[in-house]
Formats: structure tokens, sequence, C-alpha cells
């Protein structure tokens, strides 16, 4: 029995493990007013947080990776390589990854963010101010 006890405990820790990391990888972003696939993100884990960082756009009109439309310190910067996510952590009660932040490139402004799995390929980004009832929410898609 001591056995069965341990090995349950031995599983249900690797699992845990397991679905804390589902997030890492390269996500395509989609731009919530057109529709249009923006940028690959890739999730990486470091020092038992989460961050992403944009590893390729794809819109054309940022082909050439200079953040035209970026404020303050990431003006005409170069947007390959820019973290956007910061800090998250894997919260195992609700299932997501909170207490980190996001990066909108456009304006340079920074907001708080969760995410969420909606499915293995499907990954809800909610960016906010304050209160995740007041914020915007983007769809990400697993990059296979």
């Amino acid at each position: 029995m001591k056995k069965f006890i341990l090995f349950f405990a031995v599983m249900a820790a690797a699992w845990s493990v397991h679905a804390q990391d589902e997030i890492v990888g390269k996500w395509k972003t989609i731009d919530d007013e057109t529709g249009e696939a923006k940028s690959i993100i890739e999730i990486y884990k470091q020092d038992g947080k989460y961050y992403g960082k944009i590893v390729k756009l794809l819109s054309e009109k940022n082909k050439d990776g200079i953040c035209r439309t970026c404020e303050g310190k990431f003006a005409n910067k170069n947007i390959i390589g820019l973290v956007i996510l910061k800090d998250l952590e894997y919260d195992a009660d609700d299932k997501e990854w909170e207490g980190g932040t996001i990066l909108d490139p456009k304006t340079g402004k920074e907001y708080s963010v969760y995410l969420k799995l909606e499915s293995p390929d499907k990954l809800k980004v909610r960016g906010y101010i304050g209160f995740s009832l007041i914020g915007r929410t983007q769809y990400w898609y697993r990059v296979k």
C-alpha cells in the first residue's frame, strides 16, 4: 500500500510540473482588430517564471523589424528579440499563468496579464489594468 501511495504522489508531482510547462514553445499572435497574423512569440521558462519574446514578424508593414509605431524607449528599436511577457507564474488552482506583465509594442505600455490554455493549441492572453474585467483578450495559436 505504501508503494502505491508513493507512486501516486510521484505521478501527481510529475503531472503538475508538466502542466506548468504546457505553454512553453512558439505561438502565433493574431491582431484582434484586423484578424491578421502578426508575429511568432516564443514562451520560455527561466528561474521558475515564464517569459515571451518576439522571434518572428509576419506582418508586411513591419518586415524590417523596426518598431516605427512604438513610443517611449521602444521607438525605432528592433522588435525581434523584444521580451513582451515577463514574470508569469503558474497557478495550479486556476490552471493559469499570472502575476506578470505584457508589453504592447505598439504603444510601449505594459499591462498586467494572465494566460490560460483554452486547448493544447489555443492560448488565451488577457491584458488588463487593475481588474481583469477591464482589458483586452487575444488568442494565440501554437506553432508546430
